[in-house]
């Protein structure tokens, strides 16, 4: 028996998905989840074969909700019109059921998975959400997971981003937090008028800049409006002062 969850917060869009797996008796359906967050912790629970997931979805949406979830189902997306995510999916071959969508297209979406599921879930997934985050409507927030909680920090928040080994430490004036990201990913994410990478592990929110001081041989360090020092290196340099036109 193929196990399947939906997370979607209109009640209707749920009771349509049922409706259409009745035509598919081998696929039960464990949990119904009316956000992210429910959506987690029944992944959690479940572990199930197949995720119907809507993108547009209050507290995270959906690609933040998949982002947390360390070993990520297959997924098969539902969403109303979005130029943006649709190029995402086209992109890494993930399919998408566009809203309102009949059981025909239902019915297709569900062989294609079944036609792709011997293949690696977190292969296709993974390339699809670092794509989606760097989408316009995408970047303005980072949801990290800390225990059991979940934390949504705006970009403006951040003072300073740290590589910490597979992972990017995110501090902000109410503390630090982990992202299994890597540096490049956010260098590339992030607004580059506002954020510069400016040392191999570190990267920087110029507006939190209070001076730049000399360190040791050619390098600097930046001191920030909380007290904080980043290292800049010789390069970091060079763009910290394009950026800011020094």
């Amino acid at each position: 028996m193929i196990r399947t969850i939906i997370i979607d917060d209109e009640p209707l869009a749920r009771s349509i998905i049922k409706e259409y797996l009745q035509r598919h008796p081998q696929i039960e359906l464990v949990q119904e989840c009316n956000d992210g967050f429910e959506g987690i912790k029944a992944i959690m629970q479940h572990h199930p074969d197949l995720i119907f997931l809507d993108i547009q979805m209050p507290k995270i949406n959906g690609f933040e909700m998949l982002e947390l979830v360390e070993q990520p189902p297959a997924v098969i997306f539902t969403t109303a019109y979005d130029e943006y995510a649709i190029k995402a999916f086209e992109n890494h071959a993930v399919d998408y059921l566009l809203k309102p969508f009949n059981q025909e297209r239902f019915d297709k979406a569900i062989n294609r998975w079944r036609e792709k599921k011997t293949h690696n879930t977190e292969e296709s997934t993974k390339p699809l959400l670092d794509t989606a985050s760097k989408l316009p409507n995408q970047n303005q927030r980072i949801v990290v997971k800390t225990g059991s909680k979940i934390k949504i920090i705006p970009v403006d928040d951040i003072l300073y981003l740290e590589a910490a080994d597979d992972y990017v430490k995110i501090h902000t004036k109410e503390g630090a937090y982990l992202k299994n990201k890597t540096m490049a990913h956010f260098e590339s994410a992030l607004d580059p008028a506002l954020f510069v990478r400016t040392h191999r592990s570190y990267i920087v929110h110029v507006q939190r800049i209070t001076r730049i001081e000399p360190y040791e041989k050619e390098n600097f360090l930046a001191l920030l409006t909380t007290g904080a020092q980043v290292p800049v290196s010789k390069a970091g340099y060079t763009k910290l002062k394009s950026v800011l036109g020094i």
